[in-house]
């Protein structure tokens, strides 16, 4: 039986993969998300085969949460379900860790045979993802130098939040942490980013691929 979280914010989407994936014999959905702060947490509870990841989750965006759970728990497989084809969100995924990319639109029989490919140890790309883009993948080829690499963990999560507008108090509180260690954490982000203001900030992730400039 292969096991499989669903990471998704919407939850029509997440009741209509959870029927398609349940009716198949050898598929079980144990688990659902709907905030990227949590999955990589969800992941090391629920041990999944398989994550079906959106990358447009609030809290932690798709491609750092894919950079945590390969990290904490290298024996999943993390196959993500975007509406996005561009490159950065394709090589920014496999280059974090993820096994497979689907375009959202595929039928539900590509999904299946998509989580059972790289729930087998196999990789699997959407017909709909440029080929160049993946052979640029496999032979190595090296993302432009991005001054995001050398953020702590925390650090990504305090961008990603502020990303998303939320106030000090609420990314604070959202984090466990006091708001004293939350403004040091916002100053090295814009000191190691070369930002100035919340303005910034915002162009920044939405150029990186943080906060998508339309939904996921």
């Amino acid at each position: 039986m292969i096991k499989v979280l669903l990471a998704e914010d919407h939850t029509v989407v997440r009741q209509g993969l959870r029927r398609v994936l349940e009716a198949e014999p050898d598929l079980s959905v144990i688990g659902e998300t709907d905030d990227g702060l949590k999955v990589a947490d969800a992941a090391d509870l629920l041990k999944p085969h398989v994550i079906l990841l959106d990358l447009g989750l609030p809290g932690l965006h798709g491609l750092e949460a894919i950079r945590q759970i390969t990290r904490r728990t290298p024996a999943v497989h993390v196959l993500v379900l975007s509406m996005h084809a561009r490159e950065e969100y394709v090589l920014g995924a496999l280059r974090n860790g993820a096994a497979g990319y689907l375009v959202k639109g595929a039928d539900s029989a590509e999904v299946v045979t998509a989580i059972r490919r790289v729930a087998s140890g196999q990789r699997y790309v959407s017909a709909d993802v440029s080929k160049h883009l993946v052979a640029a993948f496999l032979e190595g080829a090296s993302a432009p130098a991005d001054s995001y690499d050398t953020l702590t963990g925390r650090e990504r999560e305090v961008l990603h939040l502020m990303a998303e507008g939320h106030s000090s108090a609420e990314v604070a509180a959202r984090l466990f942490i006091s708001p004293r260690t939350l403004e040091t954490h916002r100053s090295n982000v814009m000191r190691k980013l070369g930002l100035r203001t919340q303005t910034d900030l915002v162009r920044y992730a939405l150029r990186r691929g943080i906060i998508p400039p339309d939904s996921d």
